[in-house]
């Protein structure tokens, strides 16, 4: 069944966030009121090189958690997402892809809240260019390699819904 939205109305909006309110019809049930939040979309990049990929060490203050994470972020306005991955990997790691990402995986987060669509990338090969430029994004960027990742998965290492499912993507890619 096919909900439909009756009015939308903004409840709050800045750069980085648009709440909404929205009245919502479902067949053959009730009218009521639900809450939309609209971020914007996100591009994130899975480089793997020698049989290592490579993630970022983080802190996440919103949930007080520390793990590994793809590198990522948001798609700018009339951005191409594979070109927003790269940006994102050379800004958060300085490391650029040895050629062209290729997409791995495409999904909503949380389609029954957030608008949000992510594109996950793979690349093969990077190339060093320096220290990142968003020194902020992590504590550290390293090479993991890729037989560790299903221990680091099962160690409760990987607490970001979408590394974990672009690194359970690429490990189903690769065998």
């Amino acid at each position: 069944m096919r909900w439909t939205v009756g009015s939308a109305h903004t409840l709050y909006q800045d750069q980085w966030v648009h709440l909404q309110t929205a009245t919502v019809d479902v067949p053959d049930g009730p009218r009521f009121d639900h809450r939309i939040v609209r971020t914007a979309n996100g591009a994130y990049a899975l480089v793997v090189h020698d049989g290592r990929v490579l993630l970022l060490w983080r802190h996440r203050f919103i949930c007080d958690t520390w793990g590994w994470e793809v590198p990522g972020g948001a798609i700018e306005r009339g951005e191409r997402s594979d070109r927003a991955a790269a940006r994102e990997l050379l800004e958060e790691t300085g490391w650029r892809p040895a050629g062209a990402l290729e997409p791995l995986v495409d999904f909503f987060p949380m389609g029954g809240l957030i608008s949000a669509h992510h594109h996950v990338f793979v690349g093969h090969g990077a190339v060093h260019v320096g220290a990142p430029t968003d020194r902020f994004e992590s504590e550290r960027v390293v090479w993991v390699p890729l037989a560790d990742v299903r221990r680091i998965i099962g160690a409760g290492e990987i607490v970001d819904g979408t590394t974990l499912l672009a690194l359970l993507a690429l490990l189903e890619r690769v065998g």
